[in-house]
């Protein structure tokens, strides 16, 4: 299957049709649920406090749903009208339901509750989300400071392709990331997820965000499966915070049920020790390290199974 990156511009090929059959995909549903949860956690925000966030190719709203059940406000962009209207429907049907619901309860209980018309009137609250139509290849129109957090699912890549002589894939995403610079409050951090298809594809977002001012780097969850393998650009405006990357899920993670937690604290101040070989023998952990360089390099390598580096017995 090709990738949609590759059919022409975004909004063409997010049209009505492709927008309805996104938004109602349960698969699709499920996944950007779980990615949009492991971007909250990366973002290390503040608990028990509101924030504003921006949501870039916020697309059908399915990010800024998560968003609201984290308690925060949101604002959302796309370069698609058609995934928009689907996010503004969404965000209508999910007002008109609370609004059912609070009647229903009003009616059921009766009018001896007049002293109680205020906190329904406060549970029946409109979405905490907003949307706008833009193209982020060509910065972001906002003024500088807004937002305490931005992050963005599965639409960094398209910034990578140029759907015409005039756009220049590295001239679009340094103005992305400038402009994203600008806007984020000094403390704010961004998530970015996305799919490259090349190596070269991830080095060129990563320079590019680091060429602005940003601090931090690629986080890769599952790096060893071929489905569930995901990338996560985590930035901040201070530029330290390269040296407190959090690490990356892992498929042992996912197996022994682990909550996604980040030890981004417990990590200061902690530094990674180099794999080392011992004299004459190559380890278990050697080997895996040195297949994920060759990896990063693009090169072909064998997947890693339970006999990796196991030694072969002895000769007759």
């Amino acid at each position: 299957m090709s990738r949609p990156e590759l059919t022409g511009h975004a909004s063409l090929f997010y049209n009505e049709k492709e927008a309805r059959k996104y938004n109602s995909s349960s698969r699709m549903i499920n996944v950007q649920r779980e990615i949009t949860l492991r971007a909250i956690e990366l973002l290390l925000l503040p608990p028990d406090q509101k924030s504003l966030v921006l949501d870039v190719g916020c697309g059908s709203g399915l990010s800024g749903q998560v968003l609201e059940e984290k308690g925060h406000a949101w604002v959302g962009c796309d370069v698609s009208r058609d995934m928009l209207q689907v996010a503004h429907e969404r965000m209508e049907d999910t007002f008109q339901m609370d609004s059912d619901d609070a009647q229903h309860s009003k009616m059921k209980v009766g009018d001896d509750s007049d002293s109680d018309d205020g906190d329904e009137n406060e549970e029946n609250k409109p979405s905490t989300g907003d949307l706008m139509q833009h193209d982020m290849g060509t910065g972001l129109p906002f003024r500088p400071a807004t937002f305490d957090a931005c992050i963005s699912i599965s639409a960094l890549q398209w910034l990578c392709y140029s759907n015409s002589a005039a756009q220049n894939p590295k001239r679009r995403l340094l103005r992305f990331f400038s402009s994203l610079y600008s806007i984020l409050k000094k403390s704010a951090r961004a998530v970015l997820q996305f799919y490259p298809e090349t190596t070269e594809q991830a080095v060129l977002i990563s320079e590019c965000a680091t060429a602005v001012g940003f601090g931090g780097g690629i986080v890769v969850d599952y790096p060893n499966s071929a489905k569930a393998k995901k990338h996560y650009l985590v930035l901040s405006c201070d530029r330290t915070s390269r040296k407190h990357l959090p690490q990356g899920l892992t498929e042992e993670d996912e197996q022994a049920g682990h909550v996604r937690v980040s030890k981004h604290q417990q990590q200061q101040g902690n530094k990674m020790k180099p794999i080392r070989k011992k004299k004459g023998i190559k380890t278990k952990e050697w080997i895996i390290h040195k297949k994920e360089s060759q990896r990063k390099k693009g090169k072909n390598v064998r997947p890693d199974s339970k006999y990796t580096a196991r030694r072969r017995p002895g000769k007759f």
